[in-house]
């Protein structure tokens, strides 16, 4: 059983399509209205049926006040790690300190080079990302006065000026099921942000093991590494299965992957403005309260 302690945030993972492009925005402000932390939005730059992520984030964060924004997860291949450095500290900056990133190595490999990206391996992605990373904290270290000089394989900056420096300490969270991009997580991330439906059973405890002692072994507490996760499911008058039942259903089994696996962030994928409601205004806050009182009595 692990519980790193990390406070309990809930969000929404809304789709970006473009069939009604006013719509993604209306969801993500009734899911501030709603009281939920977090509204993120899947990144496929290929695909034509989609909303361009990064333009949408920046036109949801000027029409809401409150709530954060991410992408789930923005498509590195696609966009480039200092420009995007740049672009997430100047929208951190105007939306008060509400932009987090999350991040993925690729995947759609036909669909990026057809776009203009690299075609790249498995270990050449994660090679990639690691450099991306380091390109994207080099940008927001603006207190340092040298040229940011990162010579990679695949991404390079060669005396880049730095800054500007976000609003707020952004997280940077990665999307990641294998084992060397899970080490990546433990050495460069502050989250990991898998979806429940590619996890193995044991994906979880798995993943966790994994960061943990890699993080132990670069000398950083398991606990610096806030755990996500994306999860789907439907709010029903009677239990039909996993996160398929009624409210304290909900709260129940999410209660135990925060205390059994120490997930700390629930980001749940639904277009659907009345189970916004449902999440933000009924689910959220029992998870909350349960999850405080498991941890004050300590019989999780």
């Amino acid at each position: 059983m692990t519980d790193y302690g990390h406070e309990i945030v809930v969000g929404a993972f809304i789709t970006p399509s473009n069939a009604d492009p006013q719509g993604p925005v209306r969801l993500a402000r009734t899911a501030e209205s709603a009281g939920l932390d977090l509204v993120t939005f899947q990144d496929h730059p290929y695909q034509p049926r989609f909303l361009d992520t990064w333009t949408l984030i920046s036109y949801a964060a000027a029409v809401t006040e409150r709530i954060h924004l991410a992408g789930n997860v923005l498509n590195l291949p696609l966009r480039q790690p200092a420009v995007l450095a740049r672009s997430v500290a100047s929208l951190d900056l105007l939306s008060g300190g509400r932009v987090d990133l999350a991040l993925g190595a690729g995947g759609f490999w036909d669909a990026i080079a057809a776009m203009g990206g690299a075609r790249l391996t498995p270990g050449e992605s994660v090679t990639a990302l690691s450099e991306a990373i380091e390109i994207v904290r080099g940008i927001w270290d603006a207190g340092e006065r040298t040229p940011l000089r990162v010579e990679g394989e695949h991404h390079r900056v060669t005396g880049a000026k730095r800054g500007p420096t976000p609003a707020h300490d952004v997280p940077i969270w990665v999307g990641a099921t294998k084992p060397r991009m899970l080490r990546l997580v433990a050495r460069q991330a502050d989250g990991w942000l898998p979806s429940y439906g590619y996890l193995q059973d044991d994906g979880l405890a798995r993943g966790n093991t994994i960061i943990d002692e890699t993080a132990e072994e670069v000398g950083r507490h398991p606990a610096e590494i806030r755990r996500l996760l994306n999860v789907g499911g439907e709010v029903t008058a009677d239990r039909r299965g996993f996160l398929k039942g009624p409210v304290d259903q909900w709260v129940e089994e999410l209660a135990g992957l925060a205390l059994t696996h120490g997930v700390g962030t629930f980001v749940v994928a639904t277009d659907d403005p009345s189970m916004l409601e449902v999440l933000g205004e009924e689910i959220a806050p029992a998870l909350r309260e349960l999850v405080a009182r498991e941890r004050t009595t300590g019989t999780a």
